[in-house]
């Protein structure tokens, strides 16, 4: 009985290639091509905001590449340092471009200077276009050499199915021939399937015109099915495996070992093709859906991207003043570089494209940073200029006795200086004292000069002593409600009570304020409220004394400014914090919560200024 072996014929080539067997064909269409080559993209994450890039090293590294051989230069490689070189050639041209506008000529005069970094960068792409050309020329000469082999091959086979007379003879022949056949490398993809249909026509045409030894036929038979049993063993544990490009290429390779394996019985052709090509059609299947998955993801990737590049495209940087609004908008652009990080890759054409356009936007907005504090410094050494001007004209003041004249001049020197803005941290204190010195020296001598009322200034203190041994003979077994209600009264008398002695008057305070901070302690009352009673209680206590209400007003200020700079560091570090680490995320909370103390602080400062402010 004569036995034939169905065709096999490949629908595409290379790894991508899946096989017929049979009457029905198992397709890999075109976009399964295209998918393969995607899946060899790194798609290790989102993005990140790279060092910038010289031009030099990219002409070094273009360079580098046209010195290699053609096989061994990624085209991505390639576009990418293009990108990167013509993104930083764009930026020079605008630059030029503007610089030769600035000067009054006209647009249409323009023409650019050349760039001899670009001639090399292009030499360079030119000799690897080259020797890319030069290797895929080698490679379809190959392809055309191995299709006129395979053809000879064939023809000889067509050759030996006329021959019946020698059977035993040929068939060692026809052996190596199919051996042979197979060893051949690729051909041209055109001539592909073609070719391997007139092969496997010559093939059965051998096996079913000649006559050849049955045994030695249903042996070669018995071990083909072997093999292709196992084969459909193996397409079907694939299933199971969670890496759809691992299944899929391992699937290429089952295909490719089937298409080398010989025929098997004719009766059992129909029935094992089936499985084969079911259990292939499932991973197909699987492995479409996988990058229809990923185009999607792709799409929404590319949206939020689009969404965040117009979202800092929108920022006014222009509208930036003052500290706290560059702070602000730099979380705002650190917050955007965080989502940016989160997201994976956009689809390859878009994808570069996109990162450019957000790099740009923050790239803008840093150099307009470092400008708003380059002048910054220069304000800083304005102000210092103009403090100490005011320190030299209250220095020339402080000797003189005419009272009047003389305090309304201070007067009006301490008013201009809290007109005029912070300076440098370093020069602040020192400056601050040599002009707190002058001014406390004058009034000083004014105070000696008119002191009067030192009798009622000592039935004052003693009053105030009073006071604070009514406070300090509290027992811990009162109540908290006549606890308040005490401190409270006490505190009221000790409003009403006028001055005491210069020499006592911050050692008298400075009991009573501690005698009252140890019961709102001890009797857990807030204490927020109770500093800031005592702080008005200590505005009260300077009355009508300007100068040391002017003094109390600078040290807030100063305060003010070094908390605020406190806040500008910790709300700069936060953006150094790893906080998916353990270690990380704890140091963040502590930053955070240090953050929200100096916040309180800060509003505890400026309702002092404002009382102070309101007895000026």
């Amino acid at each position: 009985m004569e036995l034939r072996e169905q065709s096999l014929s490949p629908e595409n080539t290379g790894k991508d290639t899946a096989l017929n067997d049979g009457p029905e064909a198992l397709n890999v269409n075109e976009e399964n091509a295209e998918t393969v080559e995607m899946s060899e993209r790194n798609d290790a994450g989102a993005d990140e905001v790279a060092e910038p890039v010289s031009k030099e090293r990219i002409v070094e590294l273009c360079a580098g590449l046209a010195g290699k051989e053609a096989s061994e230069v990624s085209r991505d490689e390639v576009a990418r340092l293009k990108q990167q070189f013509y993104a930083i050639r764009k930026v020079e041209l605008e630059q030029e471009k503007a610089a030769f506008l600035e000067k009054g000529n006209e647009e249409a005069a323009f023409a650019p200077k050349l760039d001899a970094l670009e001639e090399q960068f292009k030499e360079s792409l030119n000799v690897i276009k080259e020797k890319k050309a030069a290797l895929a020329a080698e490679q379809e000469a190959e392809r055309q050499k191995n299709y006129e082999r395979k053809a000879a091959i064939i023809e000889e086979l067509v050759e030996m199915s006329s021959d019946t007379d020698n059977v035993n003879k040929l068939f060692p022949r026809f052996k190596e021939l199919q051996q042979e056949f197979k060893s051949v490398g690729e051909v041209p993809p055109a001539q592909v399937s073609e070719q391997w249909k007139s092969y496997q026509d010559a093939v059965e045409r051998f096996y079913d015109q000649l006559k050849i030894n049955k045994d030695l036929r249903d042996y070669d038979f018995k071990k083909n099915l072997d093999v292709k049993l196992l084969l459909c063993s193996e397409a079907e544990k694939l299933d199971a495996e969670s890496d759809i490009i691992v299944a899929f290429k391992r699937l290429q390779e089952l295909h490719d070992k089937w298409r080398e394996t010989g025929p098997v019985a004719k009766e059992m052709r129909e029935e094992i093709w089936t499985r084969f090509k079911d259990a292939s059609t499932v991973i197909n299947k699987k492995y479409q859906s996988f990058f229809e998955e990923r185009k999607a993801r792709e799409r929404d990737n590319e949206a939020a991207k689009t969404e965040i590049c117009e979202r800092v495209e929108a920022f006014d940087f222009d509208s930036l003043k003052t500290y706290a609004a560059w702070d602000e908008m730099t979380k705002a652009i650190i917050a955007a570089q965080e989502d940016w990080k989160k997201l994976g890759f956009a689809s390859k054409k878009m994808n570069n494209a996109l990162f450019a356009r957000f790099r740009e936007t923050c790239d803008r907005f840093f150099a307009l940073k470092a400008d708003f504090f380059r002048n910054i410094k220069d304000e800083l050494t304005s102000n210092l200029e103009k403090k100490i001007a005011l320190c030299e004209k209250a220095e020339a003041l402080k000797d003189s006795t005419e009272w009047k004249k003389t305090t309304d001049e201070m007067v009006a020197l301490q008013k201009e200086w809290k007109t005029i803005g912070s300076v440098a941290k370093k020069h602040s204190d020192a400056v601050w004292n040599r002009f707190l010195a002058a001014c406390d020296y004058f009034f000083e001598q004014k105070k000696k000069a008119t002191s009067g009322t030192r009798q009622l200034e000592q039935s004052n203190l003693k009053a105030k002593r009073e006071i604070i041994d009514t406070l300090k003979a509290i027992s811990e077994d009162s109540s908290r409600e006549d606890v308040v209600k005490t401190v409270k009264e006490l505190m009221g008398r000790w409003q009403q009570i006028g001055h005491v002695p210069f020499r006592d008057k911050d050692k008298i305070y400075d009991s009573y304020r501690q005698v009252v901070n140890d019961l709102y302690d001890r009797f857990d009352i807030r204490e927020t409220k109770a500093r800031f009673a005592n702080f008005e209680n200590s505005i009260n206590e300077m009355g009508g004394d300007e100068n040391k209400l002017y003094r109390e007003r600078e040290r807030l200020v100063r305060a003010y400014e070094q908390k605020r700079n406190e806040l500008h560091t910790y709300e700069n570090n936060l953006g150094f914090f790893n906080a998916k680490s353990k270690t990380g995320n704890s140091m963040f909370k502590e930053v955070e919560r240090k953050i929200q103390r100096i916040k309180e602080d800060l509003d505890v400062l400026e309702k002092k200024i404002e009382v102070i402010d309101s007895k000026l």
